[in-house]
């Protein structure tokens, strides 16, 4: 795919409505690969989960990133209706979405630490770049333009494997997964809200290999 292709296809998902929540660690999850995520989204109820089906303790996370604050599972605010994880692609995915022309799966929870929503998106696709789909969360979270949300996504994309990368407004970061097999995976967390965070670039950093850690 040329760079103008590349550009163009994470364009257009920006236009697709990505469901996104959050989840909560449990303790046992299929190996990060194209194939074990999507076995595990497959398996998550079409209107989402109450605990994540991935192994994250957001507790030990904060313990070892050197946090403060009470973490757990869902939201600040938990109206008890809204799930905690969720599940996309697979065998969900529909004909011309990015998950259907790139094959694989996206498991999305929802933690809080203090009174920050902390969101982790974990995805995974057969061919690069796992990662674009999530250019409208990465928009939403970060507060940026379509156009910043595509040059951060070329920066992930093109970081090695463990590298934490983090977008302009320090609540959002990601790092490229070391894979079970072939494919490409990436790890998204956003932390508050863009302006409204607790967390400062290095804390957010800090927490995202904390939790990279959990899943490989």
């Amino acid at each position: 795919m040329t760079h103008l292709r590349h550009r163009t296809a994470i364009a257009a998902a920006l236009t697709t409505v990505v469901l996104v929540t959050g989840c909560q660690g449990t303790d046992a999850a299929a190996p990060i690969s194209p194939d074990g995520l999507t076995e595990t989204a497959d398996g998550m109820p079409d209107d989402g989960a109450s605990a994540c089906p991935l192994p994250y303790d957001i507790a030990e996370a904060v313990k070892a990133a050197g946090l403060e604050g009470e973490a757990g599972p869902g939201p600040v605010q938990d109206d008890g209706d809204t799930p905690v994880a969720t599940g996309e692609g697979g065998k969900r995915a529909e004909p011309g979405e990015p998950l259907a022309e790139n094959p694989g799966a996206l498991v999305s929870c929802t933690f809080h630490i203090g009174q920050d929503d902390v969101r982790v998106h974990t995805i995974a696709t057969r061919k690069p770049n796992a990662i674009a789909p999530l250019a409208p969360v990465i928009s939403s979270l970060a507060g940026s333009s379509a156009d910043d949300a595509i040059g951060y996504i070329d920066k992930a994309t093109a970081a090695e494997a463990g590298e934490v990368i983090t977008t302009t407004s320090g609540n959002v970061t990601s790092v490229r997964l070391e894979l079970d097999g072939d494919g490409d995976a990436a790890l998204l967390v956003g932390a508050g809200e863009a302006g409204d965070t607790s967390l400062s670039r290095k804390q957010a950093g800090d927490l995202t290999e904390e939790l990279a850690s959990q899943v490989q």
